[in-house]
């Protein structure tokens, strides 16, 4: 069994190391997080500091004066909670008692790839929460499955609009794409209480779309419908099936979300194939050639339809992942103006449109060099769509490049906990151990890279963190291993072409360290 403790509003998830203050995940370090849970664990009983200095500096010797730096960050955090601040009390000249509300929570264990095997469950968020499964293409046409796979992330999209319900992101939901799936299994696994499952049937001019929504915990139909219509009128059909949905989780909803939740994202069928056939492309994101494809997609789309807001985003992140891989270019500096337009095109275009929002925002910070315009971006993208994955990832980057990785964690945890088994995990994984290394947590900046390499042995942005922050945690051997990878991949890698991959960092120290930490691991001068 894993266990949670529930803290007033807070619940501490003790195995998955996250405290969470309803659903959204609280921007804490590892080792307050470890103080946290000891006291909790011996609520009411005094704790000796070196107890506790063991548990979140196990095998490292320490000064005494880091842990009162871990007890003020936990009375902050606590004190948003009217009296939380005094839920820590100090015991002169021995330690700490915890002496707020707390009851342990016992959830059945089973494996989460964000933690690894054995992890906890996703703990079930406030709000309703829904995943919505691929659809089976039932038109005996396998070139069809992006149409299909169109249909659920548009469901996808318009439900996670609304502020009342928590919605999986469509990474996460298609990894069951092909797979006969026991429901109860699904709604463990990604922590949900419902699941929306259906087919979609397209043949010649015609769609229909049949659905169901199904009570995760107890395997229960709540609902089923069949939605007949013109190709024409496939976003209509799309819209039904959203509000059907909506309708039978959240009664009372506000009009103006409703409203918002009927933006259609292009009028044009043929831009919206392109579209798809391009977002199939961008996932494969450590292959040049791939990013070249969707690249050309994209563009298919934008010529079809010039008001697609979301492709012109999309458009855009393909320039931020050339300049991750350092994949090379014949013109730099056509590249950044290119990446400029576009961003800026989805952003006058898409004030409404999350995904355009993010990835611009990624895009204007990161290739252009616009922290500003970046931040004010991502805040909107945020506004418009809390529940969205791409929104909280490029919030994590955005927040570690401004000079606050505290808030960067918070972000990149929600990001996880919205798609907790996407194929992009190890980018939300890579984006964490930069948070934490400029947060001057190396150990756990070293953890998390290694844990994103894992998954995917070749991503440069891990590879690249993870040498830095072990050299800075005296963990040479370790370092000088990642850089030996990073050179054999990326033999033109030097700590003087740097910059070409650096973060538009606010704090100029945050340049020169990652530098530095990349130099004593041995990459070449």
């Amino acid at each position: 069994m894993a266990t949670s403790y529930i803290i007033g509003p807070f619940r501490l998830d003790a195995d998955a190391a996250i405290l969470f203050r309803g659903s959204a995940p609280v921007a804490l370090g590892q080792r307050a997080i470890a103080v946290l849970r000891v006291l909790v664990e011996r609520a009411g009983a005094p704790v000796s500091k070196d107890a506790l200095i063991k548990s979140a500096w196990a095998g490292l010797i320490v000064e005494e004066s880091n842990l009162p730096v871990q007890i003020a960050a936990l009375r902050r955090v606590l004190g948003e909670e009217p009296g939380g601040e005094r839920w820590i009390e100090t015991m002169p000249k021995y330690g700490y008692r915890f002496t707020g509300p707390v009851s342990e929570a016992a959830r059945q264990t089973a494996p989460s790839p964000i933690f690894g095997a054995g992890a906890e469950a996703p703990p079930l968020p406030a709000q309703p929460a829904v995943a919505v499964l691929p659809f089976q293409n039932m038109s005996g046409d396998p070139e069809q499955e992006y149409f299909a796979d169109g249909v659920v992330e548009e469901i996808i999209t318009t439900l996670s609009r609304f502020r009342s319900l928590f919605v999986i992101a469509r990474n996460s939901s298609f990894t069951y794409k092909g797979r006969a799936v026991d429901i109860k299994q699904v709604g463990r696994e990604l922590g949900v209480g419902f699941v929306l499952e259906g087919s979609v049937r397209h043949s010649v001019d015609r769609v229909r779309i049949t659905a169901q929504l199904i009570d995760a915990s107890t395997g229960a139909h709540l609902w089923a419908d069949r939605f007949d219509g013109p190709l024409a009128d496939i976003f209509d059909l799309q819209d039904q099936v959203a509000r059907q949905v909506v309708g039978l989780l959240v009664p009372k909803l506000e009009h103006s979300a409703i409203e918002r939740a009927k933006r259609k994202p292009t009028e044009s069928l043929g831009a919206y194939e392109y579209y798809l056939r391009g977002t199939a492309a961008i996932y494969r994101f450590t292959i040049r050639e791939a990013n070249i494809e969707a690249l050309q997609m994209f563009r298919r789309a934008i010529e079809l339809d010039p008001d697609f807001a979301s492709a012109y985003g999309m458009a855009a992140y393909c320039y931020v992942k050339d300049r991750t891989n350092r994949w090379p270019t014949d013109d730099l500096a056509r590249d950044i103006a290119e990446t400029d337009r576009l961003a800026r095109h989805a952003i006058r275009l898409g004030s409404d449109d999350a995904l355009a929002l993010a990835t611009s925002a990624g895009a204007l910070a990161y290739v252009v060099r616009d922290l500003d315009a970046g931040a004010a971006c991502i805040d909107q993208a945020l506004q418009v769509n809390p529940n969205m994955m791409w929104a909280s990832y490029f919030a994590g980057f955005i927040k570690s490049w401004l000079g606050e990785p505290e808030a960067a964690v918070g972000h990149l945890a929600y990001a996880m906990r919205l798609s907790p088994v996407d194929p992009l995990m190890p980018l939300m994984q890579a984006a964490m151990a930069h948070a934490h290394f400029f947060a001057g947590r190396y150990g756990e900046a070293s953890s998390w890279a290694n844990t994103a390499l894992r998954g995917t042995p070749r991503l440069l942005p891990a590879l690249r963190i993870g040498a830095a922050a072990d050299a800075f945690a005296g963990e040479l051997d370790a370092a000088q291993k990642a850089v030996a990878r990073l050179l054999e991949i990326n033999p033109h890698e030097r700590v003087s072409n740097l910059e070409a991959i650096y973060g538009p960092y606010r704090r100029p120290d945050d340049a020169w360290r990652y530098g530095e930490g990349l130099r004593r691991a041995g990459l070449p001068q």
